[in-house]
């Protein structure tokens, strides 16, 4: 069985369309090129780090579009100087999809040496923040008779 059916699960689940659409895409997604990392640099910062060697910064695009990152990449048609006797640096074009979860936004990128650098960071708006509220209270004030 090589496919995992979770409709049962969501027979009486009203809302989850976005999660049944995450296990479908995980389920297809190509995992091996090209490789990454994920870091968190910080309490509420990320860093997404690709290997997208012989990619330059006009043959890369980030698009971001209901809290997925999609991250493609183009290969560059220039012909080879050179012979090549082998090749070991795939340069064939990529797609790449990372869901980002509520309130993260996608912070710059950069490509150095190779490694595309995309930063991320969780901005939680105020109306979503956890507040205290104050308990006003009456006094009862009892009354002489």
């Amino acid at each position: 069985m090589n496919a995992l059916n979770l409709s049962p699960l969501f027979r009486t689940a009203i809302g989850f369309d976005r999660l049944a659409r995450l296990a479908d895409t995980a389920a297809a997604a190509d995992t091996s090129y090209p490789p990454y990392n994920i870091e968190k640099t910080g309490e509420d910062l990320y860093r997404l780090t690709m290997a997208v060697a012989g990619f330059g910064p006009d043959d890369i695009e980030l698009t971001v579009k209901e809290n997925t990152l999609l991250v493609t990449g183009r290969a560059n048609a220039e012909a080879p100087k050179a012979e090549v006797l082998y090749r070991g640096i795939a340069g064939r074009a990529f797609e790449r999809r990372f869901v980002l979860a509520d309130h993260i936004v996608v912070d710059g990128a950069d490509l150095m040496h190779g490694m595309l650098h995309v930063n991320l960071k969780r901005v939680v708006p105020e109306a979503s923040k956890a507040r205290r509220i104050a308990i006003g209270g009456t006094q009862v004030v009892a009354q002489a008779a």
